[in-house]
């Protein structure tokens, strides 16, 4: 299998699932009984939600009927994937296959208003390397097209997302000093990290509030991990964007259409107006500049309502894209808002599971 070069060293496993705290006080016996009786309650009425909102889907769904964009990011083997980002490339090709046999396979930049039938829109985020390398044969062999948003800031450069950084630093094995201060005058505390259990606390605690500062104390924070941890920056490339050339090859495929995707890769509702400002218009202006394409599609990075805001939908609008992808469940009906169309995300799911999921994804 033909992987992107480079490769960082040999990273520990993680649990699929994040620890969602740190160690909590001992609770008081009262408190426990009262989130004994509450929790159940809760979970009742969560569930008796989801059947509501099923229900009213599942009738819409009769009178308009239904687009489901899909969500990917990579599709390769990672020795380890706490972010649970990749897709083999075996999963993938069965899901391309059992997607191109069953539904009707559209392109996220056309227009929908006239689809009489369901349909599915796959896309990509972030702009991988193995986007390239190992997804698009899949989709040019099965014969389905797809979109893929690239952050520009990356391209032809060996510097990783943050989140493979906080990972490259915390999650190896090796000796580490007992604790760890984060020097921060709004989100400054400490940890424990003389376990690997406690490292990988303080690497759910940092991957959370990152997504609330500006690139430039995101690099502030790695760079206090580095000195802390005596890690150089350049810990690997296995997690590298695509290059301009390989970009320019994506571009030229037919199964492919490019879309912007930010300059940084930013949480934009973390950022002042001038500083979203500067992420969308000149990704657009990046892209059409290295591709030669008209650029007409976008997609929020990380994409959940927190992520964006009403500013980053208006100047989506004002930079001259025609849709605008989110990444939270739903279906695209003719009055979808364009500016944020619901996806769903998919996992390394085998073809059992994945046909599941695509089941419930009409109603969800």
């Amino acid at each position: 299998m033909k992987r992107p070069e480079g490769c960082t060293p040999k990273l520990l496993e993680t649990r699929e699932s994040r620890e969602v705290s740190s160690s909590k006080s001992q609770q008081p016996d009262e408190s426990k009984l009262v989130s004994h009786i509450l929790r159940p309650a809760y979970h009742l009425i969560r569930a008796s939600f989801r059947k509501v909102r099923a229900a009213r889907n599942y009738f819409l769904n009769i009178f308009d009927s239904p687009v489901i964009i899909l969500i990917y990011h990579r599709v390769t083997e990672l020795e380890a994937d706490p972010e649970m980002l990749a897709v083999s490339p075996d999963n993938f090709r069965r899901q391309m296959e059992f997607l191109k046999q069953q539904f009707r396979i559209v392109r996220f930049d056309k227009d929908w208003s006239d689809l009489k039938e369901r349909a599915v829109a796959i896309t990509f985020d972030d702009g991988y390397a193995d986007n390239v390398l190992e997804a698009l044969p899949i989709l040019e062999e099965v014969g389905v097209p797809a979109t893929f948003f690239v952050s520009t800031g990356r391209i032809g450069s060996d510097n990783e997302f943050w989140w493979h950084q906080l990972e490259g630093i915390l999650l190896r094995d090796g000796e580490y000093p007992p604790r760890f201060k984060l020097n921060d005058s709004r989100y400054g505390r400490e940890w424990d990290t003389n376990t690997l259990q406690q490292r990988k606390k303080l690497y759910d605690s940092l991957n959370e509030l990152m997504l609330n500062i500006s690139p430039d104390r995101q690099e502030v924070w790695l760079d206090q991990l580095r000195k802390w941890s005596g890690l150089d920056k350049a810990a690997g490339t296995f997690h590298r964007s695509m290059t301009r050339e390989e970009l320019k090859k994506l571009a030229a495929n037919p199964w492919a259409v490019i879309g912007a995707h930010t300059v940084t890769h930013s949480a934009l509702s973390a950022l002042t107006e001038e500083q979203q400002r500067k992420e969308i218009l000149p990704s657009k202006q990046a892209l059409e500049n290295i591709t030669g394409t008209k650029i007409t599609t976008f997609s929020y990075p990380f994409g959940r309502k927190r992520d964006y805001n009403n500013t980053s939908v208006r100047l989506c609008r004002e930079a001259g894209f025609d849709k605008a992808a989110s990444n939270f469940p739903g279906q695209v009906h003719r009055w979808t808002d364009q500016y944020q169309l619901p996806r769903h995300l998919v996992r390394n799911w085998d073809l059992e599971t994945f046909a599941a999921k695509m089941e419930s994804f009409w109603t969800r």
